[in-house]
């Protein structure tokens, strides 16, 4: 299975992040998000593909581990539990 991936716009409202962090966060939560999904699967309703304009997930805790890349995972696990509900 070949997975195409592209987070157009990120909104890191409120969260620890600068200016230069955010591309980097963007990278993880896609590279993590792309991981989920071939690994797990989608929900059979978005198997055919086409675009999500918007994902209601759950939140997330942030840790000791703020760094872009923990950030990036763990948004992603939060968006793949909102596109498997």
């Amino acid at each position: 299975m070949k997975i195409n991936l592209h987070v157009e716009r990120l909104i890191l409202d409120g969260l620890p992040v600068t200016s230069h962090q955010g591309p980097l966060v963007q990278a993880a939560v896609e590279a993590e998000l792309t991981q989920l999904l071939t690994s797990e699967g989608l929900a059979g309703s978005l198997n055919s593909g086409g675009a999500t304009p918007r994902v209601n997930a759950p939140d997330i805790q942030l840790n000791g581990d703020n760094s872009p890349a923990q950030l990036g995972r763990q948004i992603a696990q939060a968006v793949y539990g909102g596109l498997t509900k």
